[in-house]
């Protein structure tokens, strides 16, 4: 399937998240301790957000490690909130629109996971987006309909009732075409200024989810870590597997869990599938 990362706080350089750690995100594209698949080799992207309204956005088709452009955008770009995703595709065509996180307007999206059987589900999921959106989706991909299911749905307005209600209508159209358990999911999606993640699967065993404790006490904890003493306290990263083996830094995002990174005090909550 694919990992994934979302970074929001003092803006950083792409490349203290994504080739430092000794498990970054470029080693899990060939290396990948806790995902379905251990290589994800079929494309990547970076969105990132700076003093434009709409936010960046960088895809490729390369394998994350092979891609030298990568290394050098993230070696010069800072950002105050990044998402970065490795690709490993589940049947879909293997080119850039396909590639993660999908953008509309100013917000991002990016999911690891599946809808199973979605090429005979696609139909009925395509006729649920709403008409004005419909034009704005480029690739194939499951991932990039869903992000559009949820725009349809109140994504804009209210992300965790919206994506709740997307769930519910994917399972129904699951339900209806015979299809056992058509919803596995982590997913990350933002406007630029909250982060909101969900864990989800219809068979109640979803892809693995991490985020990082507050850095005050990461700095107690590990005070010469040069990370933690740049960073401001309400840096957090949220990432499909952890970046690397200090003990107390990743804490698991439950099972059926959405939770939000916002000013103020961040949020986790228990997260189902919303039917009307």
């Amino acid at each position: 399937m694919c990992r994934w990362l979302a970074y929001s706080g003092s803006p950083i350089p792409l490349d203290e998240l994504l080739l430092k750690p000794d498990n970054s995100l470029i080693e899990q594209s060939l290396n990948s301790r806790l995902g379905a698949t251990t290589i994800n080799g079929d494309g990547f992207g970076l969105g990132w957000y700076d003093d434009q309204e709409v936010p960046g956005l960088f895809r490729s088709i390369d394998p994350a490690w092979h891609d030298p452009n990568l290394r050098e955008l993230a070696r010069h770009l800072r950002s105050p909130l990044i998402f970065a995703h490795i690709r490993a595709s589940t049947g879909t065509a293997i080119q850039q629109t396909n590639c993660h996180p999908f953008r509309y307007q100013n917000w991002l999206w990016m999911h690891n996971g599946a809808i199973r059987e979605f090429n005979s589900l696609k139909r009925d999921l395509a006729f649920a987006v709403d008409r004005s959106l419909y034009p704005a989706i480029e690739g194939s991909t499951d991932s990039e309909l869903f992000f559009y299911l949820a725009l349809s749905f109140g994504l804009q307005e209210d992300p965790p009732t919206a994506v709740a209600r997307a769930v519910a209508h994917i399972e129904a159209a699951g339900q209806s075409h015979g299809v056992e358990n058509p919803m596995q999911m982590t997913v990350a999606t933002t406007d630029g200024d909250s982060i909101w993640a969900f864990r989800y699967s219809s068979e109640r065993n979803s892809r693995s989810l991490f985020y990082s404790s507050d850095v005050d006490t990461l700095r107690a904890q590990y005070p010469d870590h040069p990370v933690f003493s740049k960073v401001g306290p309400e840096s957090r990263v949220v990432v499909s597997e952890p970046l690397g083996n200090l003990e107390g830094v990743w804490n698991e995002v439950p099972e059926s869990t959405w939770g939000v990174l916002q000013r103020g005090e961040d949020e986790l909550h228990p997260f189902a599938p919303l039917r009307d």
